[in-house]
């Protein structure tokens, strides 16, 4: 499996188990919408910079974002 395709795995894991939605974690984030989307479909391959603004809105380790389940 692809790191980006991980990434936007755990990211939705996590975000649906915190009940938000893109639009709320994006908001959180401080990215757009479509890019959060991107990120978790695995179609983006997001910056350090923006794993760790979603790690942070997510209450998590951005390590927590990378690893595998």
């Amino acid at each position: 499996m692809r790191l980006q395709d991980r990434v936007g795995l755990n990211v939705q894991e996590l975000r649906r188990a915190r009940k938000l939605s893109q639009e709320e974690l994006a908001s959180l984030s401080e990215i757009h919408q479509t890019y959060l989307s991107g990120v978790e479909s695995g179609k983006r391959n997001p910056s350090l910079l923006v794993i760790e603004r979603i790690a942070k809105a997510l209450k998590v380790d951005p390590e927590e974002l990378v690893r595998r389940r």
